[in-house]
């Protein structure tokens, strides 16, 4: 399979790079960054493009590639529900092309949203905290705010979270994204981690996951890129590929 990675000079797509490269059944066929043109797609006879680039950038490399029959996999953030609107036009007229967008690569980051969409429906409070290097681009992380979606889901038969505060300085408590409270730490020296924390009368449950190097993401981007031709139309969540019960 012809593999073109893009934002292949940062650090997920250099990683990338080299773990596609070590695969005996991908072919890193194109490595584009900043000075690189999206032509090397056609030239390289692309299959699948891999993007780690910048929510500035995402969507135009995803108008070209579906628009040219190539399949994605998108590490990148940024995605809203405008712009999955306008990837589901997009692939409407070019219904065998796949998009997968992942918040997360890691496998153990993938089992920790399930593990905790299925215990959201027994506790009365639930919050997520997520840490990262100071260098990330936004706040919440794509993973947090995906946790957050998929707990809402099966919490909307049930209360608000219980909160008393009456008095508060701004962001003290922290970004609700569909009601579940989001509180992000940017630290050096830190990758990617988060913990969610579940509360009801006399107990906790904290679920969380720690990614220490990015080359824990790589069996997840091998796995996406493996089979997003598979999977035509747009999957949200590499969950969707890893056949969870």
């Amino acid at each position: 399979m012809n593999i073109a990675v893009l934002g292949a000079k940062g650090r997920m797509g250099s990683q990338a790079c080299q773990a596609i490269s070590d695969a005996p059944d991908l072919h890193l066929v194109a490595a584009i960054d900043l000075d690189g043109s999206l032509n090397e797609l056609i030239t390289s006879k692309a299959e699948v493009i891999l993007d780690f680039t910048s929510p500035a950038a995402v969507m135009g490399n995803l108008e070209f590639a579906i628009t040219h029959g190539i399949h994605a996999v998108v590490g990148t953030t940024g995605f809203d529900n405008e712009r999955l609107s306008r990837i589901k036009t997009l692939l409407s007229s070019n219904p065998k092309v796949g998009v997968l967008i992942a918040p997360n690569f890691g496998l153990g980051a993938v089992l920790m949203m399930n593990f905790a969409q299925q215990a959201a429906k027994y506790f009365e409070s639930v919050e997520i905290i997520e840490l990262h290097h100071p260098e990330k681009l936004d706040a919440p992380s794509g993973t947090a705010s995906r946790t957050a979606e998929l707990i809402s889901q099966v919490r909307a038969e049930l209360p608000p979270n219980p909160d008393g505060t009456q008095r508060e300085l701004p962001g003290a408590r922290g970004a609700n994204v569909q009601g579940i409270p989001i509180h992000s730490v940017r630290l050096r020296g830190l990758v990617a981690h988060q913990e969610i924390l579940f509360g009801d009368q006399g107990e906790t449950l904290s679920i969380r996951h720690d990614s220490y190097d990015r080359s824990g993401f790589m069996p997840g981007v091998l796995l996406g890129l493996r089979q997003v031709q598979k999977h035509p139309g747009l999957t949200l969540g590499l969950e969707n590929y890893m056949n969870l019960i």
